[in-house]
């Protein structure tokens, strides 16, 4: 079956699925494989679910003679074949987005200024994978102005294959900084699959892209493109200032040198979302959005899933980043941490995950940071920190941490937790 037909089917179904524990009434099953299950195996129980037709590349599963069950080649070659032939039948303008830290608070900051104006599609969570990207795009209507997808990557050449089925009219990358060196293997071939997205968007002559000013690595392959500048430079697009950081973001931003400066009391941590505000400020400019929407939008977002989250316990005040970290992000978290206005700070840590040969030398790099700073306490986890030379508490595991912290429960202090989502360090936060 090709892919237009296979279109016809899908607009008379309510919408696609991949999980055979979820199949809403007339919908779409599309049955993907991993290393441990086959949907071919369920496409049969997801009829019976709910769902009005099956997609399989497994003929021995489908009912001989049931046109309910469509066999195709392969099940997520054609996901992402059907997606990017919905989002060329629709037409509608998309901004896609990837980059090294940020990119799903920047995503999540853009939606909220456009959507003070427009009806957006956004990605939702960070499912911004092969799988993740498409099944976004099948969720696009008619009733949708605009859409903001982000992508993600741990290996060359993934951002090229979500580009092709996303076709940005817009990109925007957030950063390049050392993260999946292991699968990337170099922060070059960081910067060369990030600007996979640079790449197309040169290809549509037409297309605009979004720029951190500030940012060298950016400026330096982003060339022959169509750029709107944002950063802190006054003749720039939108250019702003940090105003602010104890312990929330505060930034002041204008539109040109002549522009009106406009205050923002932000409820993000971190002056390393200055430039993720800004990206948002920046793209409702470009779409008209009234300034003072924006405004609002970002002064009321409140970031969720422990990024860059602030709480207070009954005995400690949390900055909670533990969903993911990267050298470059670990960094820029310490340093905001160094000159936050805080008492009693403690660092609870843990290894940075997928850096490959550079494992060792980064976390040194880390813990010698941490030296310079005067911290009350340290605390570490995981074997990465464990090989590298300090003299500061380190644990194995969250587990190890967790014993330690239940005989003695820290009091009154300001703790960054932050790690790789891998540590599990969320789990630590019901005993601060």
């Amino acid at each position: 079956m090709n892919i237009s037909d296979l279109y016809s089917i899908f607009r008379h179904c309510s919408g696609v699925t991949t999980d055979s524990r979820h199949c809403p009434t007339d919908s779409l099953f599309i049955a993907l494989k991993g290393e441990s299950f086959n949907g071919n195996a369920f496409a049969s129980q997801a009829l019976k679910d709910g769902c009005k037709f099956v997609v399989i590349d497994e003929p021995q599963y489908a009912m001989p003679g049931d046109e309910h069950f469509i066999v195709v080649d392969d099940c997520l070659t054609t996901l992402q074949q059907l997606a990017n032939y919905h989002r060329r039948q629709l037409g509608t303008k998309v901004i896609g987005i990837t980059g090294t830290n940020g990119k799903t608070t920047t995503k999540e900051l853009i939606a909220a200024v456009l959507s003070t104006s427009y009806n957006v599609l956004y990605t939702q969570g960070n499912l911004n994978n092969h799988i993740g990207v498409p099944l976004t795009l099948l969720q696009l209507t008619s009733k949708h102005d605009l859409a903001v997808i982000e992508m993600g990557a741990n290996h060359p050449g993934e951002i090229r294959t979500l580009v092709y089925i996303v076709e940005p009219d817009y990109g925007l990358i957030t950063n390049v900084g050392k993260a999946h060196l292991e699968g990337f293997g170099s922060f070059e071939g960081v910067i060369k699959t990030k600007g996979e997205l640079y790449d197309y968007l040169r290809e549509r002559k037409e297309a605009t892209t979004f720029i951190h000013h500030d940012n060298p690595y950016l400026m330096k392959i982003a060339h022959d493109l169509k750029l709107i500048s944002y950063g802190s430079e006054d003749d720039l697009y939108v250019n702003g200032r940090v105003t602010g950081n104890s312990p929330y973001l505060a930034f002041e931003w204008k539109a040109g040198k002549e522009g009106t400066p406009h205050e923002v009391q932000t409820q993000l941590i971190g002056e390393y979302n200055f430039s993720n505000v800004l990206a948002a400020v920046t793209i409702g400019q470009f779409f008209g959005v009234e300034a003072r929407k924006a405004d609002e939008a970002l002064a009321a977002y409140t970031p969720q899933n422990n990024r860059s989250q602030l709480k207070k316990t009954a005995d400690n005040t949390l900055i909670i980043d533990a969903y993911n970290a990267n050298p470059t992000s670990m960094l820029a978290a310490l340093k905001n941490f160094r000159n936050m206005t805080a008492d009693n700070k403690m660092l609870l840590l843990g290894d940075m995950r997928e850096l490959g040969a550079e494992s060792i030398n980064e976390h040194q790099k880390i813990v010698d940071y941490i030296s310079e700073c005067n911290f009350e306490e340290v605390m570490l986890v995981g074997n990465e920190f464990a090989t590298t030379q300090h003299t500061h508490k380190c644990f194995a595991n969250v587990d190890e941490l967790i014993k330690t912290l239940l005989e003695k429960k820290p009091q009154g202090k300001t703790i960054l937790v932050k790690g790789s989502n891998g540590t599990k360090l969320s789990k630590v936060i019901d005993y601060l």
